[in-house]
């Protein structure tokens, strides 16, 4: 299949929502609202993602739209786009950097084309399952082989004891040379990018996940379930390179 002009898409719905959403980090005018499932929501939030559902419309017609913000629009098309106009909202409406746009493609349910945006850091790394890249250079997952040595990252601190075996993960975070809570869809990207060696979040919505997935495949990682199963339709993701994934998936459920 040529990716080619969905690439294109995928670069120019990127850079669009970052002008969009640059504004809007730090501005002491932000509201920040709390939707009905108690997560936050801004106005960046809900602009980022009508401006790249206009976008899509305008480009694919024919092509399904799945946002957090906005559901569902031909979700049973052919291609179908996944978009998470700010993963980290809470990150990003305390001016922490440690957020980004997440925007993927689905060809018959499985994704094809996924990007981690960083709009204010103007990072964006973008994976086909193959190939990963940041800002057009290509990377690689670090080859870590012990857990001892690695870096482990997660979102919050608190979920997995709440969502899956909490004092297991624990003893994961106490064996690990560095744990720290670089997370959203950012800790993705360090892991992708070979800066960190681990990343888990014991809870997914679908619009967390799909961009991911092609993104950490790309770089040579490995990305599944909390329990080591199928990534796409999940719940709960682990990300890791090739030689630690099973050593993690062992530890978190033994």
């Amino acid at each position: 299949m040529d990716l080619t002009p969905y690439r294109a898409l995928l670069a120019d719905l990127a850079a669009k929502s970052g002008e969009f959403i640059r504004p809007f980090f730090g501005s002491p005018d932000l509201v920040v609202e709390t939707k009905g499932d108690a997560t936050p929501v801004t106005l960046a939030d809900r602009g980022a993602e009508e401006l790249m559902r206009a976008m899509i419309r305008q480009k694919f017609p024919d092509h399904g739209v799945i946002g957090e913000e906005f559901g569902s629009e031909r979700a049973d098309a052919e291609f179908v786009w996944v978009l998470d106009p700010i993963d980290g909202t809470k990150s990003f409406a305390t001016a922490c950097p440690l957020f980004g746009t997440l925007i993927a493609l689905l060809h018959r349910g499985q994704p094809v084309l996924g990007a981690i945006h960083q709009p204010v850091l103007r990072q964006l790394m973008v994976g086909d399952g193959a190939t990963t890249t940041l800002n057009g250079r290509a990377v690689r997952v670090r080859p870590m082989a012990r857990i001892e040595d690695a870096t482990l990252l997660t979102t919050n601190t608190l979920s997995p004891a709440k969502y899956q075996n909490g004092p297991a993960f624990a003893a994961l975070a106490a064996r690990a040379k560095l744990f720290r809570t670089w997370g959203d869809c950012y800790g993705y990207l360090l892991v992708a990018g070979g800066w960190a060696d681990v990343m888990c979040d014991p809870i997914m919505n679908p619009w967390d996940i799909s961009a991911l997935i092609p993104v950490v495949r790309g770089a040579g990682g490995i990305i599944t379930d909390w329990q080591g199963g199928d990534p796409v339709n999940a719940k709960s993701i682990v990300a890791a390179g090739p030689a630690l994934h099973a050593q993690v998936i062992k530890a978190l459920n033994p």
